[in-house]
């Protein structure tokens, strides 16, 4: 029962998120927003590792596991930022939809999870389908919405190698715990890429802006990494990633009902093809056996 409530909780704060992300950064910049939210996020799970009085290992494979965790907190997220210029927020949550297609590779050669039966081969079919057609409507856009689609895509391919890496590590560590860990890495790291890109502390940020900031510091990244990494720590990788067959429905019409974000036919149906390409997935992919 308390893994089920993380997924919905998890999944909520997903769908939310990738808005959140597009508008945290149109006032202060992309580079700042993101530096605030992980200083943030760090400043926000260092009490409550205080307050439950849980130490912060730091054996060997318990460091390679918050390193682990860094590449999808610095990585993955430094990507996203970077693409939320260019993109609608619905879309960067329908690309990250592909998540699971490339982690079950990776888990079925390094974790011996789950085979690749031929219906997951042909699933991966309309998922790039999907993909090309969103990726022409980014095109018509501009070349920059390219771009960014295709940094989506790598920010989902590091999110894919990182869960795969902490599973591997099998470390078990507390989702708090992993989290105060990877951004104890992360937040540095932001903290050199701002200095050196921009370096220009906003002389005022929009309400808009401050208030998502705020609900990605506080919330998305204290509590949504925790229960991520509490979700991994108990599911198989593939089925964690599984996660993203809701939540690119869920942020288009977030997107679309707050933000005014259009909703193209192409998108529309390429949206359609990788949740079509997900359900293959995840259909005969899953067996009783699975955690």
């Amino acid at each position: 029962m308390k893994v089920a409530i993380a997924l919905i909780s998890l999944i909520i704060l997903w769908s939310l998120t990738p808005l959140a992300i597009k508008w945290s950064g149109e006032g202060p910049g992309y580079l700042f927003g993101v530096l605030a939210r992980m200083t943030l996020g760090l400043l926000g799970v260092v009490p409550v590792l205080i307050l439950r009085q849980t130490p912060l290992p730091l054996d060997a494979r318990a460091l390679w596991s918050y390193l682990a965790g860094a590449v999808q907190i610095f990585g993955s997220m430094w990507l996203t930022y970077w693409a939320s210029q260019h993109l609608p927020s619905g879309w960067i949550a329908v690309v990250f939809g592909l998540t699971p297609l490339l982690t079950a590779p990776l888990a079925y050669g390094f974790l011996g999870e789950a085979s690749l039966t031929p219906l997951r081969l042909i699933s991966y079919v309309f998922g790039l389908g999907g993909l090309a057609l969103i990726f022409h409507s980014a095109l018509h856009l501009s070349s920059a919405s390219g771009m960014g689609i295709a940094a989506v895509l790598l920010a989902s391919l590091g999110q894919a190698i990182s869960a795969v890496s902490i599973k591997a590590i099998k470390r078990h560590l507390d989702g708090f715990v992993q989290v105060a860990g990877s951004l104890i890495i992360a937040v540095p790291l932001f903290t050199a890429t701002w200095f050196f890109l921009d370096g220009t502390i906003p002389e005022s940020i929009p309400s808009k802006s401050l208030y998502s900031i705020l609900f990605l510091g506080f919330i998305a990244t204290t509590f949504g990494f925790a229960l991520y990494f509490y979700i991994l720590k108990h599911l198989s990788a593939s089925r964690v990633a599984m996660v993203t067959l809701v939540t690119p429905v869920i942020s288009l019409g977030v997107g679309h009902l707050m933000n005014h974000e259009p909703l193209h036919g192409s998108v529309l149906g390429g949206t359609g093809l990788i949740l079509l390409g997900l359900i293959l997935f995840e259909w005969k992919g899953h067996r009783p056996s699975d955690p």
